[in-house]
């Protein structure tokens, strides 16, 4: 048989037919024992349970005539022990034991996907209030409060999984509807806003902010949390798009699995561990890191052997094969296989739904002929995504580059052939001279890092390697351009560091 306490409390045989089960005490009684399906339930907790703490006269009498009506309507046995009664069930024939195994399982996937469905499943179970019919009986109100807590809290995790998978439209009614039933959970509250801003009803998202805020001082006398008031802030400031729960650290989602394993190399990677040391350096205190050098420069290898040595997800996206003016961030989806929140037009959007939560290094390989665009994306997805790292690479113009200084920097650095430097002080923005003219560093990197873009082409300067130095050439725009997108204050937790390397053939 199967039993029902999540809604009424009901008992049904195997092909379907509903048993009828005496008046409320008895339908409690019944409750009781499946709420511990297969456990000894104790005497005295039955007795308290159907009789209150100041339970009648002759109380265990009473107890055993209500056990022998239960025995005679149900097909399963109801044990006798010295210390109590069994329902000779396993507990995954009561609805609410298979709700809690599934809200368990669900809890625990990895992929937002499988969170949705397991515990859209659990939430399926349910067939109205629990224990709806016995809510007299003493023990119930209690049991049910339980339950129902669960029940919306797995309903926030279900709506954040669905979040996750750009399922914003389709989500803003049932939210409304869940904060005019729940109005004080801040938890709903947020992710009514993040669905209404990514549904692109901005107005009426900060208009929910505030409709929340006078709530909590109405009903609580309390302002909104610090969780509420960050999203509020980045919608205001236009950087809210699909972030993972405040305060919660949202396990990676696999289900749409990156596709583009680092390709196997065919020699070895001797010589250059100087090279690689920085570039790891920088990737453990950087959110987006440049590689930057003229064509043959190693640029790529370099940063297949540092994403090689990274520890989790990375991705590989390889952009010279788009079209100057082509849509990186289409190319970037089909690249790493994402098949979700395919229901947003944007690639953009698509990608943000993607990766928001997912912890994971991108290596954009040859940004140089689409440098605005990969800018941009970086930009958004840096933004939006606070577990991402972005690892680009480009050309430099070689033009600015003289071969005295190359060597010089190389004899003091090391004694092979290529020159290698790496920027990343946090810091003001500096000034630097060039042919007697001050100068500005001009790439602004995340979190308020500033990596130097101007250079020094006079006899006597000091190296460009070892100044910091680069070249402006249009071949050289990809680390300046995919480098120089700020982050508004209310990323300075995520978006901590950027840093550059640059790359120069051996003189």
């Amino acid at each position: 048989m199967r039993f029902g306490i999540l809604g009424p409390v009901e008992a049904r045989r195997e092909d379907g037919a509903t048993v009828s089960v005496g008046g409320a005490r008895l339908r409690g009684l019944l409750a009781l024992l499946a709420l511990d399906a297969g456990r000894i339930v104790p005497t005295e907790r039955l007795i308290e349970g159907l009789y209150g703490e100041r339970p009648v006269t002759g109380e265990g009498n009473a107890l055993q005539s209500q056990i022998s009506r239960l025995r005679r309507s149900l097909d399963v046995p109801v044990e006798f022990h010295p210390a109590g009664y069994r329902l000779v069930v396993d507990g995954e024939e009561v609805d609410a034991h298979r709700f809690e195994r599934l809200v368990r399982q669900g809890r625990a996937a990895e992929s937002a996907a499988v969170r949705s469905e397991l515990l859209g499943q659990a939430l399926a179970l349910w067939r109205g209030p629990a224990l709806a019919d016995v809510r007299e009986v003493p023990f119930a109100p209690a049991q049910a409060a339980r339950l129902e807590e669960l029940r919306v809290d797995v309903t926030e995790d279900r709506v954040e999984a669905d979040l996750e998978l750009g399922r914003h439209r389709e989500l803003v009614t049932e939210l409304q509807r869940l904060v005019e039933a729940h109005p004080v959970r801040e938890r709903l509250r947020g992710q009514l806003i993040r669905a209404l801003y990514a549904s692109g009803r901005q107005a009426e998202a900060l208009t929910a902010f505030e409709d929340a805020r006078r709530t909590l001082a109405d009903e609580l006398g309390v302002d909104p949390s610090p969780e509420l008031r960050e999203i509020h802030l980045a919608a205001l400031r236009g950087e809210l798009y699909a972030p993972a729960a405040p305060g919660r650290t949202e396990p990676q989602d696999r289900t749409a699995g990156v596709r583009s394993a680092l390709p196997a190399q065919l020699t070895s990677f001797v010589g250059r561990q100087d090279d690689l040391a920085e570039v790891a350096r920088l990737l453990e205190r950087a959110r987006l890191v440049t590689l930057t050098g003229p064509g043959g420069a190693g640029k790529t290898r370099l940063a297949l052997e540092a994403a090689a040595a990274v520890k989790g997800e990375v991705g590989l996206v390889e952009l010279d094969g788009v079209a100057e003016g082509g849509d990186v961030a289409q190319a970037v989806l089909t690249k790493l296989g994402l098949r979700i929140g395919q229901d947003a037009p944007d690639p953009a959007d698509r990608l943000v739904a993607a990766l928001a939560g997912r912890r994971m290094l991108l290596v954009l390989d040859n940004c140089e002929h689409v440098v605005a665009a990969a800018a941009e994306l970086a930009h958004r997805l840096l933004s939006a995504c606070p577990d991402l790292r972005v690892l680009a690479t480009g050309r430099e113009g070689p033009r600015h580059h003289r071969r005295e200084h190359l060597a010089r920097d190389r004899a003091a650095r090391r004694a092979r052939g290529a020159a290698v430097r790496g920027q990343g002080r946090r810091g003001p923005p500096g000034v630097r001279a060039r042919r007697g003219q001050p100068r500005r560093r001009a790439a602004d990197l995340p979190g308020a890092r500033r990596a130097a873009a101007g250079d020094r082409a006079g006899r006597g300067q000091a190296p460009l390697a070892a100044r910091g130095g680069g070249s402006r050439q249009a071949g050289g725009r990809a680390r300046a351009a995919v480098a120089r997108q700020p982050y508004g204050p209310a990323q300075a937790p995520h978006a901590a560091r950027g840093g550059r390397v640059e790359l120069e053939p051996a003189g």
